[in-house]
């Protein structure tokens, strides 16, 4: 499945102006990345990817539309897949948006 192209330009509204940002294929899908470090994705499998504090993913995941990403049968701490339903309002795209930059802002660069 290729990612969502509205999405993604509904992600790049929101990081639009953000320093050191830029675009990159990745997990099958649009990555958003800060100073080299992966924010948020539009994935290719439906809905975000997102870079997160793994120490918030406990708190996160008890939100119905986000789960842990999972690698090679691994669920990842610091890594969220959100779900289409959770994103269908401008609002809810940002809020989830802005957790993956301020994320990625907090990393050193790359």
């Amino acid at each position: 499945m290729a990612y969502d192209e509205d999405l993604a330009n509904r992600i790049r509204e929101i990081v639009q102006g953000e320093p050191a940002l830029t675009e990159q294929r990745m997990f099958g899908g649009l990555a958003f990345l800060i100073n080299g470090n992966m924010a948020v994705a539009a994935s290719g499998q439906g809905g975000l990817l997102l870079r997160v504090d793994p120490a918030d993913t406990p708190t996160l995941v008890r939100r119905p539309e986000a789960t842990r990403f999972e690698m090679r049968g691994r669920e990842m701490d610091g890594w969220l897949r959100i779900d289409p339903t959770g994103l269908t309002t401008t609002r809810g795209l940002k809020s989830w948006v802005s957790r993956g930059v301020s994320y990625a802002r907090s990393l050193p660069a790359k």
